[in-house]
């Protein structure tokens, strides 16, 4: 049986026990893990995440009224709103992301009607592999699907984002929304986070596996010192266009000029914008290994990411350090870095499928040897971005 299908018959169940009927269709969003392309995508950078097959469902059906009844599995809570009067619900926070999705498409004008709505999602919560775009997205796509307003992939993944900056208050990029609306199967998707030109790169089918290992750790400092890292490489910005006046972003610095007008930056704004510029290198050179099917060599250039990350922009963890130290120590890992904001949440790793069960074995000791307790271990796959499932024909 499907792997899928246990989830997708208990959320029926739920919907039906909820709402008391089982007229419902289903949406679902996924997750993303990036590749490589780290603390790029707000400098205006290129990024190459894929959605992986970790996701969040919602069954749900329209009503006559305008307002929103929704359940959630995972935090076991109801809420209820009016598209007439939505504001933030800080004892109910997972909420404000549907909250603010609803609340741009009403302010666009698009005005969707109310409606019940089971969620439920396999998105590990504050791992760093973007349960928050994947819910706000699915919602977006199950109310476009409900009350058939217009709004392409890329406005869809813009209003998602702005809820999530300006509704929810996390100031964050465009990639993750972007990815859970636009992935596709097998494939990478190649984004430049300036112009949202965007294409799908291929992945070799079936080896190397990609494989996220979760810390346990919440990024407990990822706001804070994201906020930080932001002003720094904005700080680079300003002393770079004194003498490079034509520069916007960090994403308009060469290599080669980053290493000419290194002395007129500070440490560690010198260290952070160097990571920045030499990222967007690695991205635009990722796409040409994976053009060649050169896996080593984009493996290799995942390895340099972390290193950049953990010295440069420091911003990765014991716990990250350990997961990617073991991951490179084991036969047939070709490249392993941190990904997300770093602090905690997870690495990535490339690995081949004979090396998997090694893998995970020494993976799992050495990291239960430091810290106590065994890290989470997930093989996942490149899927398609959101979309509309096939309600079992039992359910109806």
């Amino acid at each position: 049986m499907d792997e899928s299908q246990p989830r997708i018959e208990a959320i029926g169940d739920q919907f039906a026990e909820t709402f008391g009927h089982r007229e419902y269709r289903l949406f679902r969003a996924p997750g993303r893990v990036n590749l490589i392309g780290e603390h790029t995508d707000y400098n205006d950078g290129f990024v190459l995440p894929v959605a992986i097959d970790h996701d969040i469902l919602v069954a749900a059906s329209p009503r006559s009224d305008r307002t929103i009844c929704a359940y959630s599995t995972n935090f076991d809570c109801h809420i209820t709103f009016s598209l007439d009067h939505i504001e933030s619900d800080a004892d109910h926070p997972w909420s404000n992301y549907l909250r603010g999705v609803a609340f741009f498409l009403e302010e666009a004008g698009l005005r969707p009607g109310g409606f019940d709505a089971v969620y439920e999602g396999n998105v590990p919560i504050g791992a760093g592999l973007s349960s928050s775009a994947a819910l706000e997205v699915v919602t977006a796509f199950a109310l476009q699907g409900l009350f058939g307003f217009e709004m392409g992939p890329e406005e869809m993944a813009l209003l998602c984002q702005r809820a999530e900056n300006d509704f929810v208050g996390m100031h964050c990029g465009i990639m993750d929304q972007f990815v859970s609306r636009l992935g596709q199967a097998g494939h990478a998707l190649f984004l430049d986070c300036r112009s949202l030109a965007h294409k799908a790169v291929p992945l070799a089918a079936g080896d190397p596996c990609i494989v996220i290992c979760d810390t346990g750790v919440k990024r407990e400092l990822a706001g804070s010192e994201y906020n930080v890292r932001r002003e720094q490489c904005e700080a680079g910005v300003a002393l770079l266009q004194e003498r490079l006046p034509e520069v916007r972003a960090l994403r308009d610095v060469t290599v080669e000029q980053l290493r000419a007008h290194a002395d007129s930056l500070p440490s560690p704004i010198r260290e952070r914008c160097a990571h920045v510029v030499e990222e967007n290198d690695r991205v635009m050179r990722s796409l040409a290994c994976l053009r060649a099917g050169d896996l080593s060599g984009f493996g290799r250039l995942m390895n340099d990411s972390h290193v950049s990350l953990r010295d440069q922009y420091q911003v990765s963890s014991p716990e990250l350090d350990t997961l990617v130290d073991t991951a490179l120590a084991v036969p047939g890992t070709l490249g392993s870095r941190m990904t997300g904001a770093g602090f905690g949440g997870c690495t990535v790793s490339l690995v081949v499928a004979d090396a998997l069960d090694e893998f995970k074995q020494r993976v799992v000791a050495a990291y239960r040897e430091r810290f106590g307790r065994d890290p989470d271990i997930y093989l996942t796959s490149a899927v398609d971005g959101a979309g509309e499932l096939l309600v079992p024909a039992s359910a109806s």
